[in-house]
Formats: C-alpha cells, sequence, structure tokens
C-alpha cells in the first residue's frame, strides 16, 4: 500500500517576487534613474527657464529656477530678430523631403535584401553597410565638389538628394522584416499576388511600427542638422533653422542670451511633438526588429 505524502507548501510567485533584496534593489535602481534623468533635464530645464526671464534675471545672484517675472518678449524678439518663419519653413521642407524619400528607398531595398533572391546579395549588404563606417566628414568635400559642378550649391537639392537614401534605414527596415513570417508572403503568392502586391498588402501594413521609427529617426536628425546646411548654404532665404538660429550670436552680437535661449526653445518644439507623438511606435519598432539577426 502506497502513502500519500502532502506537497510541501510555497510561497506565491507574487510573494517570492516581493522579497526584501529585491523591493531593496528596485528602489536603489529607481533611486539611480531618478538622478540620471535630474542630471539629464537639468540643463534643458535651466535653458527653458531662462528664456522666460529679462536681462536682469538670467545674472541674477542667487540664480532662480523660477523666472519672477515671466516675460514672453524674448520669443517675439527671436522671431522678428531673424527671419523665424523662413527657416522654419525651410527646415520643414528639407527634413520632411528626405524622410518621405528615405521611407520610400529604405523600404523598396530592405525588402530585396530581405526576401529577394539574387547573385551576390549578402555581399552587396556587406558592402552597403560598411558605409555606416565612414564619417560624413570625409565625404563631404567630394560631395560639395560634385554639387558644384551640377549646379546644386545653394540649393536645397544639395541637403535633400544624397540623404534621399541611408544605410542605417535599409539596416533597420531590413531587420524587421526578417522577423515577419514567410508563411504570409507565401499564401499571398499562392492566391497569385506578386512582390509589389505582397509588398504593399502584407509588409507595409505589419511593418507600421519599424517605419513610423525610422520616420521619427530621420525626421529629428536632419531638423537639428547644423553641419551640412552650413557647407552647402549660402543665401539667407535658404538657411535652415540650425544655422539661421547661429544669426542671433554671430551677426547679432547684441542679441540677448535669453532671446536666444527662446529661440532655441522655439526650434525643439517640432522635434518634441514629433518625439511624443511616436515615442510607442519607437520603443516597438526597436523592440521588434531586435528579434531576429
Amino acid at each position: 500500500m502506497t502513502t500519500m505524502t502532502a506537497p510541501i507548501p510555497t510561497a506565491p510567485r507574487r510573494m517570492r517576487l516581493r522579497s526584501p533584496r529585491r523591493i531593496l534593489f528596485l528602489i536603489c535602481l529607481y533611486l539611480l534613474l531618478l538622478v540620471i534623468g535630474v542630471v539629464i533635464a537639468a540643463p534643458f530645464i535651466w535653458g527653458i527657464s531662462n528664456a522666460f526671464k529679462d536681462q536682469n534675471g538670467i545674472y541674477a545672484t542667487p540664480p532662480s529656477w523660477i523666472p519672477s517675472p515671466a516675460i514672453l518678449d524674448n520669443f517675439s524678439a527671436a522671431w522678428n530678430t531673424v527671419p523665424f518663419g523662413m527657416f522654419f519653413l525651410n527646415s520643414l521642407k528639407v527634413a520632411g523631403l528626405i524622410t518621405i524619400g528615405q521611407l520610400f528607398t529604405c523600404t523598396l531595398a530592405a525588402y530585396a535584401f530581405a526576401r529577394l533572391r539574387f547573385p551576390g546579395r549578402d555581399l552587396l549588404f556587406g558592402v552597403y553597410l560598411s558605409s555606416l563606417m565612414v564619417p560624413s566628414q570625409v565625404t563631404i568635400i567630394p560631395l560639395y565638389i560634385f554639387m558644384a559642378k551640377i549646379g546644386l550649391v545653394d540649393n536645397h537639392a544639395s541637403l535633400i538628394l544624397p540623404a534621399m537614401a541611408s544605410a542605417f534605414g535599409i539596416f533597420f527596415l531590413r531587420q524587421f522584416f526578417l522577423t515577419i513570417p514567410r508563411e504570409l508572403e507565401e499564401a499571398a503568392i499562392v492566391d497569385g499576388a506578386g512582390v509589389v502586391r505582397v509588398l504593399l498588402v502584407i509588409i507595409l501594413p505589419l511593418s507600421k511600427p519599424a517605419l513610423a521609427a525610422l520616420a521619427i529617426f530621420t525626421f529629428n536628425y536632419f531638423w537639428n542638422d547644423f553641419f551640412t546646411p552650413l557647407i552647402f548654404l549660402t543665401s539667407p532665404h535658404n538657411l535652415t533653422l540650425p544655422v539661421g538660429l547661429s544669426f542671433l550670436q554671430g551677426q547679432y552680437n547684441n542679441t540677448s542670451p535669453a532671446v536666444m535661449l527662446a529661440g532655441v526653445c522655439m526650434a525643439v518644439v517640432p522635434v518634441l511633438v514629433v518625439f511624443l507623438a511616436g515615442q510607442r511606435y519607437i520603443v516597438e519598432g526597436i523592440t521588434l526588429t531586435g528579434l531576429k539577426g
């Protein structure tokens, strides 16, 4: 006759996870993240605070984080001192067209590298990916000479055309396309769908997180780009916002630091809006892209 032994009761999983050691670890982790967040955010908060101060408030001793009184004259001065609206539209045009162009070219190239089979595919992808190791400063002079020969210097096309394709964008989308099950494409092909239809009907709808993340990365990068427009653009009416804002310090030396900070705050607003609107897509796109290498 066999005897039955009662199982030894164990603590619930939730209670085990809440052990004192784990709770202490989480508290220390959150405190560390809080300190890092405060250190990173402090300069931005200080800049925004000074944008609402007058000249005396900026140099007041001891310094105050809260402007008293808070004024809006600095923003109107920054808008009127330089053609802020024109610079804003130029940056929106350049960054917007580059973003649309990269989404188009990178999607086609990434799908070809991820799904189509042709001789030398992996070798070509490796060579193209190796361009990420070449700094942009190395190619800026040959690119400038080429643009000068075709007459595109001091033209927004000199910024837009070279940036229409991106090795990073192709790599990013290719990694995401590899995570999509092939069975979905095979079922569409059995139903008579071609390559273009499979891309439009199957791949793109499933790739919205990756496409949105790439669009946000691209727009933010070229919105804040200072070096390339500084080299290729010379006419004031063609300047983008980062280069145009430098006029507040260079050409108008008497401009108050508060006016300069007000201009910077207005320039950051579109980037902040784009990031906050697409933050969920950034996290989702990066997470799913890393599932398969």
